[in-house]
């Protein structure tokens, strides 16, 4: 056990995101998500909803501040103005982790999410039941003074 770090964060999943550089992505899966086919390096957080693997890893993982939306997520099917909860829900963490209002999910369709999911340092799979429970997140570098 080691202390002041979320529960959640297990060995594995600390190693994933200790041994990613800067600019690589981490994608943060709904269960349905297709990790296996896609061939990603897979890191599992069975039972946890989405929002709060988010907010675990975030709690630790910089986000990518040369990027105008370091944290993007999978739009639904046909989706129109009204953005699914478990989405609502990952801005709220966002805004909770970060300043309030500093970044706005960026958006990308199925085909698109999947493509830049196979490309990810890796997969977390949550238990998130919710379609379009997936966002991917840039790490960004920490100045010597924040390390």
């Amino acid at each position: 056990m080691l202390k002041g770090l979320d529960p959640l964060l297990h060995a594995d999943l600390l190693y994933v995101l200790a041994a990613m550089g800067h600019g690589d992505e981490i994608a943060v899966v709904d269960r349905h998500f297709p990790a296996v086919t896609i061939g990603a390096r897979i890191v599992r957080l069975d039972g946890v909803p989405g929002p709060r693997a988010l907010e675990a890893i975030l709690s630790v993982l910089p986000l990518d501040d040369m990027l105008d939306t370091p944290a993007t997520r999978m739009t639904a099917f046909g989706e129109t103005d009204e953005v699914p909860e478990v989405c609502t829900e990952f801005q709220r963490v966002l805004d909770m982790v970060e300043r309030e209002g500093r970044w706005t999910l960026g958006r990308l369709d199925r085909a698109s999410f999947y493509e830049r999911a196979r490309a990810a340092f890796a997969v977390v799979v949550t238990g998130e039941m919710r379609m379009c429970g997936n966002v991917l997140l840039a790490k960004g570098a920490l100045e010597p003074r924040d390390a």
